[in-house]
């Protein structure tokens, strides 16, 4: 491993401990670089901390709770008495602990050298924090997101945002979700297996309006089912609070009153007043603007993560951390399109996707170039076991590879592997269909969606 030529010099000095700074630091480690890493907060960042690993405890504890709720229908007899968020919260935070342990063990096992504190870029090659300057011969931006408000819509009281949602110590009798995208239909989905009286709101026409219709049209129907209510197709106007809740008013008139808004909007690139600009770094609505390399254009820095436009995930950000300092080594990494990288929305049930819905792939090969196939959860016998009901949809070229995998059911997100070495490796469903697939198991419903798309259905 490379040393830094002195305390403050490195090889590679990264702005921001997250996903995609850590990722980075790792891989460049390896590498044989020296490594610099600011972080003015934990390492691990939002995906370990107040995202990821916490939403995904909590989503936990929801299907636990549902689980004890429905055990009677599978023959075992117990009682669901409460929600102990003191418990759930221990629960969540030593999930978070144990990681954070681990992460930081193995950052210093890399001889990775920890800058604590704000950093800001002071010149092309240089990151000051608290007035000591730090230089690299190669930059990464790495500064992450924050959760995003609408204008006029003040956080604070009874209007709050995941950040605060992970923390609350009670459970509340309603919520209104303002947002129905992934953050805001994963807190319904845990607040509902609580309890909760839960509404989502969504301006434009559906939940997840980013997915495949098929799916959009599974998650609501699911919803309702469960009693999530929600209201899409008209926009957030304002909301009033006091002591006793808050009142939420759409542009159409419709009002709806409960004890607490969770503002799910989405998140924001966390680059404000950190000189990027001032060093010719191009930024466009608070995103670090970089050619398909991840390069700026602006000496020898990149950027990664979730300040760079496109789907913000942190395998994402590990991804490209790697990638980048695979191109600083020379490795001619190779280029990963966001629209082939995997995505779950770990709602109840569960959506998995990669590659393109029908929609999109139509308006990029043409209508009649475009075939798809659907396969229904109930001819599915594990699923049958586990009670769970979705589909499984392929798109494909016509008579050309697959490329788009649509998941909806439970725990589908385990099976997003395999879709996307299928997507990926630009598999036709023919190939796919030549693969066994364990009997009984869900992936087998993504083997048989294939083999009907290929001409030959077994149960289909």
């Amino acid at each position: 491993m490379a040393e830094a030529a002195t305390a403050h010099e490195f090889d590679i000095l990264i702005l921001g401990g997250g996903s995609g700074g850590y990722a980075a630091a790792l891989r460049a480690s390896e590498l044989g670089f020296s490594v610099g890493l600011v972080e003015k907060g934990k390492l691990g960042g939002t995906c370990l901390h107040n995202g990821c690993i916490p939403t995904k405890a909590l989503l936990h504890s929801a299907e636990i709770a549902d689980h004890a709720r429905d055990a009677g229908k599978y023959g075992v007899n117990v009682t669901l008495d409460s929600i102990d968020m003191n418990a759930v919260n221990a629960y969540k935070g030593g999930i978070i602990a144990g990681k954070f342990k681990g992460l930081t063990g193995l950052i210093k096992s890399k001889g990775i050298t920890v800058i604590e504190g704000e950093g800001r870029l002071t010149a092309p090659n240089t990151v000051t924090v608290g007035g000591t300057d730090y230089t690299g011969k190669n930059i990464i931006l790495a500064t992450g997101s924050y959760s995003r408000s609408l204008p006029g819509l003040e956080i604070g009281g009874r209007v709050i945002t995941s950040d605060q949602a992970l923390e609350l110590d009670y459970v509340p009798n309603s919520v209104i979700v303002l947002g129905g995208g992934v953050i805001g239909v994963e807190f319904a989905s845990v607040w509902k297996s609580f309890g909760v009286d839960v509404t989502i709101v969504e301006g434009l026409p559906s939940l997840v309006p980013n997915e495949d219709a098929a799916i959009v049209k599974q998650l609501e129907r699911a919803f309702k089912k469960r009693g999530i209510k929600f209201s899409t197709g008209t926009f957030f106007q304002g909301v009033e609070q006091n002591e006793n809740g808050v009142k939420v008013t759409l542009v159409d008139g419709k009002t709806f009153e409960a004890d607490l808004l969770l503002v799910a909007v989405g998140r924001g690139p966390s680059t404000a007043n950190l000189g990027f600009e001032e060093q010719g770094v191009t930024i466009d609505r608070g995103f670090v603007i970089t050619n398909e390399r991840l390069h700026t254009g602006v000496g020898n820095i990149y950027a990664v993560g979730d300040i760079v436009p496109g789907v913000q995930l942190a395998h994402r950000g590990f991804q490209q951390g790697i990638f980048v300092a695979e191109e600083i080594a020379g490795l001619n990494p190779v280029v990963v399109e966001d629209v082939n990288i995997p995505k779950v929305t770990y709602c109840d049930p569960e959506i998995a996707t990669v590659g393109y819905t029908e929609k999109a792939a139509k308006e990029k090969f043409g209508d009649d170039q475009v075939q798809t196939q659907e396969y229904n959860l109930a001819g599915n016998g594990k699923s049958s076991i586990l009670g769970t009901s979705g589909l499984i949809k392929v798109v494909r070229q016509k008579e050309g590879p697959v490329v788009g995998v649509h998941m909806i059911g439970a725990r589908m997100g385990e099976q997003i592997g395999e879709a996307q070495l299928i997507v990926n490796w630009e598999a036709y469903p023919e190939d796919v269909a030549q693969f066994i697939h364990a009997h009984p198991t869900q992936n087998e419903a993504l083997g048989e969606a294939h083999l009907a798309l290929a001409g030959k259905p077994l149960h289909g």
